[in-house]
């Protein structure tokens, strides 16, 4: 139980870097915002970002039950798509891109901020594969850490963003590419990954 709380909180940590960026860039846009729009903005993130892993481990999970060669694959697969999205992150965020927080609008509507919910979030499917094989239940712990984390980061991001520069916009990707390819190499550490290839 305990490395599951702690895996889900990395991974909250790393997958909500995106949607720091946006929450970053929307609280520079309107300089005024009350903490109700605050509250909603995070909110949203955090709703994206509790059901994409849920959607990602019911397809999984799915698919393995049908399909048992497949839960061999299960290991692999969370290991190539996390070290990929966490190395595109850092490439973005060393090329000074800004990634997901140009999408940010000083007159944020409904359906900009589902926009950015979804556009943020996507990657959050992979956390399907690096859960599958966890009960309903287990499942569904890891996906409330992951949006309760992410509502905190982007409260924060938003009420930053009000206060500073953009300077942290572009650097926050960096940080959740690294910790998504930490991830990446503990599932190789501790899974039948080492194992195989050895």
């Amino acid at each position: 139980m305990i490395d599951l709380i702690v895996t889900s909180l990395m991974l909250g940590v790393g997958l909500a870097m995106d949607a720091f960026s946006v929450s970053l860039a929307n609280g520079l846009a309107d300089n005024k915002m009350k903490f109700g729009k605050v509250s909603v903005i995070a909110g949203t993130f955090a709703m994206f970002q509790f059901a994409m892993p849920m959607i990602g481990w019911a397809i999984v999970h799915l698919a393995a039950e049908k399909l048992a060669w497949f839960a061999g694959l299960v290991p692999w697969i969370a290991v190539l798509l996390l070290g990929y999205i966490g190395s595109k992150m850092i490439k973005d965020g060393l090329d000074g891109r800004k990634g997901e927080a140009e999408i940010a609008s000083s007159e944020l509507g409904f359906g900009t901020l589902m926009m950015q919910g979804v556009a943020t979030s996507l990657d959050a499917l992979s956390v399907g594969f690096t859960t599958s094989t966890y009960g309903a239940a287990e499942a569904l712990l890891s996906a409330l850490i992951i949006g309760i984390v992410t509502f905190v980061i982007c409260v924060f991001a938003c009420l930053i963003g009000k206060k500073a520069g953009g300077s942290l916009s572009w650097k926050a990707p960096i940080l959740g590419g690294i910790i998504l390819i930490v991830i990446a190499l503990r599932i190789i550490i501790t899974s039948d990954v080492l194992k195989i290839i050895t």
